[in-house]
């Protein structure tokens, strides 16, 4: 379970806040103590959204609040008037999202055409078969050139006839 968060810790940053007074009232100066007060006002008002969303929530048997749990929370909290406007938030949120899921992919966005894409990676894996060959027979000639001395270095040692003889 997550741990508990310290209340005043629960709030907007106050950097966003600072630029969302300043685009919706920008030729109006704020005092400080009036900012602090709008973001402890909104803080309590996603607090009681949020706790009157997860009871809506709750009653359907839902572990998940969903837009719908949000827009009826508005309505039983008596914010009626804000419907619309979230209404019209969420419409746009849903169709940034399916424009996001359309978007072309990634390969699609670095504008090399397919077919070079494809050229260039089929030469890498020409380029990758080849150093594994030289690697692989540059392996093999080591191992012949041990085994090469191996033997030469037998040929050095004396046997272990009775006679002493080197063979």
């Amino acid at each position: 379970m997550a741990e508990a968060v310290p209340e005043e810790e629960l709030t907007i940053p106050r950097a966003a806040m600072n630029k969302m007074i300043k685009e919706i009232v920008p030729s109006v100066r704020v005092a400080n103590e009036a900012r602090e007060l709008i973001l402890n006002c909104c803080s309590e008002f996603i607090h009681l959204l949020a706790s009157e969303a997860n009871e809506i929530c709750t009653q359907q048997q839902k572990k998940t609040i969903n837009a719908e749990h949000i827009l009826g929370a508005l309505d039983r909290l008596g914010f009626n008037d804000y419907r619309t406007d979230a209404e019209a938030v969420l419409k746009d949120c849903k169709a940034v999202a399916a424009k996001r899921r359309r978007q072309s992919t990634r390969l699609e966005n670095l504008g090399i055409p397919e077919e070079e894409l494809l050229r260039q990676q089929q030469e890498l894996f020409a380029k990758a078969r080849e150093e594994q060959a030289a690697a692989e027979q540059q392996q093999w000639l080591q191992l012949q050139a041990e085994a090469q001395m191996s033997l030469q270095q037998q040929g050095d040692v004396p046997s272990n006839s009775e006679d002493g003889e080197y063979s």
